[in-house]
């Protein structure tokens, strides 16, 4: 095991913090929030559909657009680098061809498996109840949200991960289709201007079970 990857690692998760107040100093490209969201997508998902979708709100505009919608986290929408929301896609079958298709052309599988699973999964899905779906995606969305916030901490920001907003509106405010994308959270992202609190964690004997 490499101890040097560990111990940053461990920094990574031991020093993480939820942010309230922000640097309004600092930017983050969108080069590098583009390697934040690539790292952040490396996560799992159910057979691999993939499927979230990322709004980075970061412009004037954008935030003023939220901040009627965020009312409870005015200073993380007012001092953040960006407000990224997580939204889940319920047509995310759509790109399974270009997710298994993209495979077989870097060798990652045999054309015939992919022809085999995409049948099956398109028996799957065109059956699948629209509340387990939805369940599936929300558990996805959970996935990659946390694994953006240990991403944005590898890179040196720090976030905050928000479900007080109104669900119900935010996909028309920006533009998207609400029956179709489903609001999981979202996260502030920026340099803290303040510390955040460390918190208590339940002991592990508490929590888990050993049979």
């Amino acid at each position: 095991m490499n101890a040097t990857r560990t111990n940053d690692f461990t920094s990574i998760i031991t020093g993480r913090r939820s942010i309230r107040k922000y640097d309004t100093s600092v930017k983050i490209s969108k080069e590098e929030m583009t390697e934040i969201l690539t790292e952040a997508t490396l996560a799992p998902s159910s057979v691999n559909m993939q499927p979230w979708r990322f709004l980075v709100i970061e412009s004037a505009e954008g935030k003023a657009k939220l901040a009627p919608i965020a009312k409870f986290n005015q200073l993380q929408v007012e001092t953040s680098a960006a407000m990224i929301a997580v939204f889940g896609d319920l047509n995310n079958f759509d790109y399974a061809e270009e997710i298994y298709g993209t495979a077989v052309e870097r060798g990652l599988m045999p054309a015939d498996v992919k022809e085999r699973q995409l049948a099956a999964l398109g028996a799957h899905f065109a059956k699948l109840p629209a509340d387990i779906n939805r369940e599936t995606i929300m558990i996805d969305g959970g996935l990659v949200s946390m694994q953006l916030m240990l991403a944005a901490r590898a890179h040196g920001y720090d976030t905050n991960a928000i479900g007080g907003f109104e669900k119900d509106q935010i996909a028309e405010v920006f533009g998207m289709d609400k029956e179709r994308y489903v609001p999981v959270m979202l996260i502030s992202i920026g340099k803290a201007a303040e510390e955040g609190y460390a918190s208590v964690r339940l002991p592990i004997n508490t929590i888990a079970q050993w049979k």
